[in-house]
């Protein structure tokens, strides 16, 4: 997650290729990737394809930006 200029965030899944959502806060923000996540799954399920596994997640909170 990183903090726009403008004040919003953006979230990218780097396991997920082009999995990328914004939102003018961090809960918005997390809202709108976890409905992207679901649809990228949605759509890889249909193609046929694996769909990709991580095995740990770290998020970092301590840099909030305010």
């Amino acid at each position: 997650m990183e903090r726009n200029e403008d004040g919003g965030y953006t979230i990218t899944v780097p396991s997920l290729p082009g999995c990328i959502s914004e939102g003018s806060t961090r809960e918005e923000a997390l809202s709108h990737i976890e409905e992207a996540i679901a649809g990228s799954f949605e759509v890889t399920r249909n193609l046929g394809k694996p769909i990709p596994v991580e095995v740990s997640v770290s998020l970092n909170t301590s840099n909030t930006g305010t």
